[in-house]
């Protein structure tokens, strides 16, 4: 089972208990992300093909951490005495997809964690 969302201008192929790192968004480690836009969804025995989006699909995903790219621009001219030097960080959110739910699907409902014994 995958499906193809769409976030941001971007595409990725998302698949349950695999990892995508979309754009930055104010959240925390922890907190559930649902993507709305599906434009693919597969699920094994039939693959439904969206106009342009597959109506009530979603994706629903767990942020697992905030990332960080950091990129090093360097211009630079021999024997001219010009050297430019400019850093740029994107932040960047990597998520955990948890459950890809077709139209009308609830997620399952989460087994609660038994206590611990001291």
């Amino acid at each position: 089972m995958y499906a193809i969302i769409e976030d941001g201008s971007r595409q990725y192929r998302a698949e349950p208990n695999g990892f995508v790192t979309i754009d930055y968004r104010d959240v925390k480690p922890g907190d559930t992300i649902e993507l709305g836009k599906v434009l693919l969804l597969n699920t094994g025995t039939e693959t439904l093909i969206g106009q342009p989006l597959v109506a009530g699909a979603r994706v629903v995903a767990e942020v697992a951490e905030l990332t960080k790219i950091k990129s090093i621009i360097q211009k630079f001219r021999r024997r001219k005495n010009y050297r430019r030097l400019k850093g740029h960080t994107q932040h960047y959110v990597k998520c955990r997809i948890k459950h890809i739910l077709g139209a009308g699907q609830q997620p399952p409902a989460e087994a609660p964690q038994p206590a611990p014994t001291v």
